[in-house]
This record gives structure tokens, C-alpha cells and sequence, in this order.
């Protein structure tokens, strides 16, 4: 995992070839990493974009509001029903360029910065960057030709890629609290389900690693679990192949530990049984 590219001094060709090695999100054929950032009004930081598909694209930087539900979903927002928090981290994060065009295989730095204003109650401040594709235009004669019943309309999907920005005004803290575990079979297979409660002034974020007692290696690693300061506790629900929701039934150890970038300390562990 790469640490944040952090600086604007960072020189472009250093910030493309340590995006290799960047935990990153891909959809479409447009790879973005890394994949969160959290600012605390110092210094700026950087995203990478890098088209890897065949043919060059457009896409589309803007800012959005996500909240996040007890299921652990995040529910987009309209500005006008964001509250006075969301609104300020809208006002607050700046970020350069809001449109790139990329060659196959070309990335793209992204600036990202902060002004907090003099003022500013402590707290945690996030808004959601959206990185979307802009689609090509398309002659009215292609995209609507007629048929033998009617109108056929050629619909074009368009990819986007969100990661919060996160902004942290005075000495915050938070705690979490591993609570019961579950595996459950739904529609789309089984999952592997624990409650997490959260206390504090912001977020926590961290990696989730389950393990049987006499077993050498772990049964599941997850990364990037997170609670946001919206809630107070959230469902995490792991999708896991039938093999290895059989193996996770009985007693375990869950352990939730900070991102390894900076220290992996333990947030959290708890002996569960799993049923």
C-alpha cells in the first residue's frame, strides 16, 4: 500500500509510477487511487487517474454528498438537503483539474486542497469525490434507428468512481466496538455479517481479520471498513463462497486494526462464536 501522495510540490512523473503500488479503484476502464483521503487543512494531497482502457475517454471531477446508512450503505444527497457540516466541507475542498481527457494508459494527477475558515467548529467534514466518464457524443442517426415495431434507443452506461475527502479540524478521536457475528445466506450468496458500534468525534477506518484458534493463516482479510461520525453503528456484511462460510461458523477471533499506512494498531478485538 502506497502512502498518500501528499504535497503539490510532488513532481508528476513521481506520482504516476507510485500509483502502481497505491490501493486503487477501478470501474470501466478508468483506475483512480488512492482510494480516501483525509486532510487536516496543512497540506494538500493528490489523486491519480489512469485510463487503462483501449480507446482515450473524458471524465468528469466533481464534488458530492454521501450519508452513510445503518446497513453500511452511503445514500447520495441533493445539495439542497445537505446540512451545515456537508455544506462547509463542500465550500472548504478544492481540487484541479474538473475535467481531464486521457490517452490510453496516460494517467493524470488530480490537486486536491483545504481552506478550513477561521472559525470552524472541530469536527469531520467529508464530501465524495465522483470521477465520471463523459460519453462520446453520438449522431442522432445512430443512436435512435428505427424498427420494424417502433423506436430502438442505444443506451450508453456511464462508469463513476467516488472516494471520500475527508477534512479533520481540532484533536478528534473515536472508539469502536466489536459487537455480534453471523453468517447469512441471502440472494446473492452467503455473507459474513458482525455489528460495529462507533463513539467518538470521527470516523474510523480500518481492516477486518478473522481467524480460528489452532489455525496458522486467517480465514478472511477485509480492508477499507469503515463507520462514518453520521452513525453510531452500522451492519458490515461480507459476501464469502460457500467453502468459506461453512469454515467461518463456530468460534473466531475478529480483530479491526487502522490502516497499515499508519501503524496498524487495534481498534477493536472480540472472540465470537459464529452461527
Amino acid at each position: 500500500m502506497m502512502r498518500f501522495l501528499k504535497g503539490f510540490g510532488l513532481s508528476f512523473a513521481a506520482a504516476c509510477s507510485a500509483a502502481l503500488s497505491v490501493p486503487a479503484a477501478a470501474s470501466g476502464d478508468l483506475l483512480v487511487a488512492p482510494t480516501r483521503l483525509v486532510l487536516d487543512g496543512s497540506r494538500g494531497t493528490e489523486v491519480v487517474l489512469n485510463n487503462i482502457g483501449a480507446e482515450a475517454a473524458t471524465y468528469r471531477i466533481s464534488l458530492e454528498i454521501k450519508r452513510m446508512t445503518a446497513a453500511g450503505g452511503l445514500d447520495e444527497i441533493a445539495e439542497d438537503d445537505a446540512n451545515d457540516a456537508e455544506k462547509t466541507a463542500l465550500a472548504m475542498i478544492a481540487f484541479s483539474p474538473r475535467r481531464v481527457s486521457l490517452l490510453p494508459n496516460q494517467p493524470q494527477v488530480i490537486r486536491v486542497g483545504v481552506r478550513v475558515p477561521e472559525g470552524t467548529p472541530a469536527g469531520e467534514y467529508r464530501a465524495h469525490m465522483l470521477f465520471r466518464a463523459v460519453p462520446d457524443a453520438t449522431p442522432a442517426a445512430d443512436a435512435a434507428k428505427p424498427s420494424g415495431e417502433g423506436v430502438s434507443i442505444a443506451l450508453t452506461p456511464i462508469y463513476g468512481i467516488t472516494i471520500p475527502v475527508i477534512v479533520r479540524v481540532g484533536d478528534l478521536g473515536a472508539e469502536a466496538v466489536i459487537g455480534d457475528a453471523w453468517v447469512s445466506e441471502g440472494s446473492d450468496g452467503p455473507a459474513f455479517n458482525f455489528d460495529l458500534t462507533r463513539t467518538g468525534s470521527r470516523s474510523v477506518y480500518g481492516d477486518i481479520e478473522v481467524t480460528r484458534p489452532g489455525l496458522p493463516e486467517p480465514l478472511l482479510l477485509a480492508r477499507g471498513i469503515a463507520v462514518y461520525p453520521e452513525v453510531g453503528a452500522r451492519k458490515v456484511s461480507l459476501r464469502v463462497p460457500p467453502e468459506l462460510a461453512a469454515k467461518l461458523k463456530g468460534p473466531v477471533h475478529i480483530r479491526y486494526s487502522e490502516d497499515r499506512e499508519i501503524g496498524g494498531e487495534t481498534i477493536d478485538q472480540a472472540d465470537r462464536v459464529v452461527k
